[in-house]
């Protein structure tokens, strides 16, 4: 049975599979799209909410600091995201390494696992959109009927209608082609990438040295938690970290990393890029470059602005300007934040529906789902498929709690990924590697080290929730997917094949 489970598919077939006519995608992306990809699905509400609230509760100045740390526990993440996109230059990302190096129920898992985390991604991007621009119509006198602005806001029946019609019209544009999404993100990345400029460019004429004294504020004890909500390295060893001070900036890290989250769905658009060999570690590592000088220029001036035991939570950029006295910067942020989500939630979406075909395409799911759109050349089927549910599941539910899945869901791709470029190092040192992720195995062991870390700084609570949904991946794994997968089905064929006629005769 273990043979069954742990079967790998060689890369050399991922690859032909991607040549079947009926299963192929068009190859339209370059580096620069790649690129503007990763910045557009990096730069969310992080960069306008989380500076403010760790500066305030975890790390005062010192905020900048634990931006370069999660930058670079997410840049050793990327060196192996780098090696593996362009060595398997196929649809799925981490699904598809690990199904060439751990093996099938490996793979299923990271799968079932990417299909959670981007299409919860998604629905909470498209709730945090709608909040934003209900917000701008309030302000211009428009107002939505309550029913009609999602769960939080109605007394009785609820549906975010905004969120949904969202998600559904870059379902639309996803099935339409990527060159078109493409040029779409870059229009919006262009606006976003304005808009922190204009904060980082304008705030910086109104930084005080004074409130960044102390820039390492001292240490403060956290007392430790004894229920669900508690870290679970709290309720594993009793351990609780610190606010301020040296640790107090790794506290910080742990948060803010999930302003980085994003970058790794670069790698799922590998079959859809021209020169992956060349493009999807320009395109990866480029994108994570970019955000982490953006969200340290960020954070040095906000709290330079202010000082930050009097930052905001909510809106923390947007109401250090208004503390100034220059409100119109504030509505401009609103306005960056509102536009920039719109890439957020499409990219995800393109994440999601990208693995679900990869899954479909290897018989894990309804081959049915992995047939291409014979004029767009896109997987029109899931990507309509899953942007009608989660355009339902973003209108009828309010997701604040499950936001912590989308961060555990992307630590565990980060920790399979690492452990496969280890192993697909030792089982297969034949293959062409255009990109060579450095001082292997010690770069994706301080990989798998770091999200360990961080995944433990989670609630326990989503870790609970997380098992639920991976005991549910192994019920439809053992009950479909062991059975229909195509290497499986290839087994039976071998065998049958190889077994003598009924007779006894030789063949």
């Amino acid at each position: 049975m273990s043979s069954t489970l742990f079967r790998t598919k060689r890369v050399e077939q991922s690859i032909l599979d991607t040549e079947e006519p009926e299963h192929a995608l068009k190859k339209s992306l370059s580096a620069l799209d790649l690129t503007v990809f990763g910045v557009g699905v990096i730069i969310g509400t992080g960069i306008f909410v989380l500076t403010g609230q760790v500066a305030k509760n975890n790390a005062g100045p010192a905020v900048a600091l634990a931006f370069v740390a999660a930058g670079v526990a997410c840049g050793l993440a990327a060196l192996c995201y780098a090696e593996f996109a362009s060595t398997v230059p196929v649809a799925g990302s981490a699904y598809t390494f690990s199904y060439a190096s751990l093996g099938e129920l490996p793979a299923w898992i990271i799968g079932w696992d990417l299909v959670l985390e981007f299409a919860l991604g998604t629905a909470v991007v498209a709730v945090g959109w709608s909040g934003y621009v209900r917000s701008l119509l309030d302000n211009w006198g428009w107002h939505l009927p309550a029913y009609l602005g999602g769960r939080e806001a109605a007394s009785g029946f609820g549906f975010d209608i905004l969120a949904a019609v969202l998600v559904l019209v870059l379902t639309a544009i996803l099935v339409v082609g990527m060159k078109l999404s493409a040029r779409i993100t870059s229009v919006v990345v262009a606006i976003k990438v304005t808009v922190v400029l204009i904060v980082i460019i304008a705030g910086a004429f109104f930084v005080n040295g004074a409130n960044y004294k102390p820039f390492v504020p001292k240490p403060q004890a956290v007392e430790a938690g004894g229920n669900l909500k508690a870290p679970l390295i709290q309720l594993m060893f009793g351990w609780a970290p610190s606010n301020f001070g040296v640790m107090g900036i790794f506290t910080a890290a742990s948060v803010v990393f999930f302003a980085f989250i994003g970058f790794d769905i670069v790698a799922t658009a590998a079959e859809e890029t021209r020169n992956p060999q060349r493009d999807m570690p320009r395109g990866i590592l480029g994108s994570l470059l970019i955000c982490t000088v953006l969200y340290v220029a960020v954070s040095v001036v906000v709290t330079g602005m202010q000082k930050y035991t009097r930052l905001s939570v909510d809106a923390p950029l947007a109401d250090a300007f208004k503390s100034i006295g220059h409100p119109w910067y504030a509505g401009v942020i609103s306005f960056g934040a509102a536009v920039g989500l719109t890439t957020v939630c499409m990219i995800l979406l393109l994440g999601q529906t990208r693995v679900f075909f990869a899954m479909s395409r290897d018989g894990l799911l309804p081959r049915f789902f992995s047939r291409v759109h014979p004029r767009f050349r896109t997987p029109h089927r899931p990507t309509i498929l899953l942007g009608v549910v989660i355009a339902i599941v973003a209108g009828f539910t309010s997701l604040s709690e499950l936001a912590e899945l989308v961060n555990i869901g992307t630590l565990f791709a980060f920790v399979v990924v690492a452990l496969s470029v280890i192993i697909l190092r030792r089982t297969r040192p034949d293959l062409h590697r255009a990109f060579r992720t450095p001082w292997v195995p010690v770069i994706p062991v301080l990989s798998v080290c770091a999200s360990l870390w961080l995944m433990l700084n989670l609630p326990a609570e989503t870790w609970l929730r997380f098992a639920i949904w991976m005991v549910i991946g192994f019920v439809v794994y053992f009950l479909y997917g062991r059975s229909h997968s195509r290497l499986a089905q290839e087994q039976k064929s071998g065998a049958a094949e190889a077994a003598p006629p009924p007779d006894g005769t030789t063949r």
